[in-house]
């Protein structure tokens, strides 16, 4: 399921991402405080999507787990479109804003990337935003500044460090889909990986007994042990996934160097 963020009012949204005057829920005037804040109905509904998913989001259960109705809600948070676009900037506020460049731009690339995968993993709902529209809150420029940071000292041309930072979002949350879908599956299929793969890899040899002639590229890996189960206890697809994505890295930032390296020529 894809959702699209910044569907709401341009204005409410933003200001309310902004915390700008006239934030509704805003508490201004004398008296005592409200018994709920905006800042308490987003952690609320951050909660619910880490447990249930996006598929069990919604005012009321986010109303709920805050002991109150759903009704009571829309006092500080306009509609759900709009709570989700706080949700995604928010969560965001987790990841580091500051690396060490005394190792050079790729060590803290590196560790950029390494933070990024472990968010979206911690968050999985958040890869379910489309990345076609941004929620320009505060949180996610600030994610975008620091890989910016990072690599700005890279003396890149301006475009070109654009689409390597998009190239780097676009690559972490690729992995990340991956890694969380193959945690997902065996809860909703109801079938562990090693069922699925057992039963269906012991087919190939009877219903393509010219396997090996007809792939010989993939035959020749698996003879030379690409696709050898490892001995620890990580589920076989999650660790593909892990070490796809490192040695995946790997050869990016390899390929970012090439860049650096043309550039200064």
């Amino acid at each position: 399921m894809v959702v699209f963020a910044a569907q709401g009012d341009a204005r409410r949204s933003m200001a309310l991402l902004w915390r700008g005057p006239g934030s509704p829920g805003a508490h201004t005037g004398p008296g005592p405080k409200p018994a709920l804040s905006v800042d308490a109905i987003v952690d609320a509904a951050i909660a619910v999507a880490d447990a249930d998913g996006m598929a069990g989001l919604s005012m009321r259960a986010v109303g709920d787990r805050l002991g109150c109705t759903a009704m009571a809600l829309y006092t500080y948070v306009p509609n759900k479109s709009e709570l989700l676009d706080l949700m995604y900037d928010r969560a965001h506020a987790e990841l580091p804003s500051a690396y060490e460049l005394g190792s050079g731009w790729r060590a803290a690339a590196a560790g950029w990337s390494g933070d990024l995968l472990a968010f979206y993993l911690c968050h999985p709902w958040v890869l379910q935003v489309s990345q076609a529209r941004p929620v320009l809150g505060p949180n996610e420029y600030v994610v975008l500044e620091t890989v910016v940071r990072i690599l700005h000292g890279t003396g890149l041309p301006a475009v070109m460090l654009r689409r390597v930072v998009g190239t780097l979002f676009s690559f972490v949350r690729g992995a990340a889909q991956t890694v969380a879908e193959t945690r997902q599956a065996p809860t909703v299929t109801g079938v562990s990986d090693e069922e699925w793969w057992l039963a269906r890899s012991a087919m190939l040899t009877e219903l393509a007994p010219d396997f090996t002639e007809r792939f010989p590229a993939i035959s020749a890996m698996e003879s030379a042990g690409a696709f050898a189960p490892a001995d620890d206890a990580m589920p076989y697809l999650e660790r593909e996934a892990r070490e796809t994505f490192a040695a995946g890295l790997t050869v990016l930032l390899d390929g970012v160097e090439v860049a650096i390296a043309k550039t200064a020529s």
